[in-house]
């Protein structure tokens, strides 16, 4: 079922110091109890994938949009007690992916974005309770102005000292396709400045507001210093994937079913590369001519479907050679998001999932 986090960041270096010897004594610990139990069936139980999930708000009815019912979220919880899963925190699954390091069959990573204080009132409670650990992500402004419905720093520190991950959601929580290179930086930069002001550090991981992003969103995260950042596309990381671009299946009142959550958390890769467009913000070429090839060891294509929101029923796959994808879109999408999912059955009954998410910005 996962674990509860050990380390609570403060302001003092000490503190931070002792957090990372008690991260070094798990992992010697961790490693010295595979080294018992290396069996004929490890090699099956370990992966270079997980999934991650995305929630917004918990039992607010007022956005079901981006609300989780409270009977849903304790379905995903007993779903994650009685499983097979193994949940861990968002930063330990991209320190593995960066090491090129396995992780358990069926990890997943819980995530949470823009601090609505239904997660201090009802989500935090729960995970606690059972020892969940999970990311918090922060637009800073909304905090900062003491904004109705969001939480205080104070409550951001009570979690930060109980051991929840912090990230960062910029600082005005904007569309950033839409602003220019000098507000894209300004993002950064200022929501860094109150992360290290009122918690005493600066946050590793972002996720892009709305899961807006495209090249040029990618290059000034990694330039401001973040080691991975996640869009609102569905999809399973992996460790070849883009670590700017990592995608995080969203769950809401529509989309939060239990069927959907078990689909989801037992999700397997599919592992693409030479996609196009490489840019997914479309200033032209609106429907994209959509494409990837798809890596060798992957069988079954024939099975393989995709689905763009802007028209009903599968599109159109046109397979050049082995392993070329070309999916042909009938209509262009509208201004804002539009997205394209990609499945196939895999092993175990268990689906290969690869999803992009575009947007259209203002002329485009």
């Amino acid at each position: 079922m996962g674990y509860v986090r050990l380390m609570a960041a403060t302001k003092k270096p000490a503190a931070t110091a002792a957090r990372w010897r008690r991260r070094s004594v798990r992992t010697v610990a961790a490693a010295l109890l595979g080294s018992l139990l290396v069996l004929p069936t490890v090699a099956a139980l370990a992966a270079d994938s997980a999934v991650v999930f995305m929630y917004h708000r918990f039992g607010d009815g007022r956005y079901p949009s981006t609300n989780i019912t409270l009977e849903q979220f304790d379905a995903h919880l007993q779903e994650i007690a009685s499983g097979d899963y193994k949940v861990l925190p968002l930063d330990e699954i991209v320190a593995a992916f960066r090491r090129k390091e396995t992780l358990p069959e069926r990890t997943i990573a819980l995530s949470v974005d823009d601090a609505f204080l239904s997660v201090y009132r009802e989500a935090w409670p729960r995970l606690r309770r059972a020892g969940i650990p999970f990311t918090l992500f922060i637009a800073t402004e909304a905090i900062d102005k003491e904004r109705k419905d969001y939480m205080t720093w104070g409550q951001v520190r009570e979690m930060v000292a109980a051991g929840v991950d912090i990230g960062s959601q910029t600082e005005s929580h904007p569309h950033l396709p839409e602003v220019t290179d000098k507000r894209l930086r300004d993002e950064f930069v200022n929501s860094n400045q109150a992360f290290q002001r009122e918690l005493g550090f600066v946050p590793r991981l972002l996720a892009y507001p709305f899961g807006e992003f495209g090249v040029r969103e990618q290059q000034a995260a990694e330039a401001a210093g973040f080691e991975a950042a996640f869009g609102q596309h569905s999809g399973v990381a992996h460790a070849n994937a883009n670590l700017y671009a990592l995608p995080r299946f969203a769950l809401n009142e529509r989309f939060g079913s239990l069927e959907r959550f078990r689909l989801a958390g037992n999700a397997l890769p599919l592992r693409v590369f030479d996609v196009t467009p490489a840019d997914t913000v479309l200033r032209s070429g609106n429907p994209p001519a959509f494409g990837f090839t798809v890596d060798a060891g992957t069988g079954g294509l024939n099975r393989l479907a995709c689905f763009a929101s802007n028209q009903d029923g599968p599109a159109r796959i046109e397979r050049l050679g082995d392993r070329r994808i070309e999916v042909r879109l009938d209509q262009a999408f509208g201004r804002g998001r539009g997205r394209i999912n990609c499945t196939m059955p895999g092993r175990d009954k268990r689906w290969r999932w690869f999803g992009v998410q575009f947007y259209i910005p203002s002329g485009g």
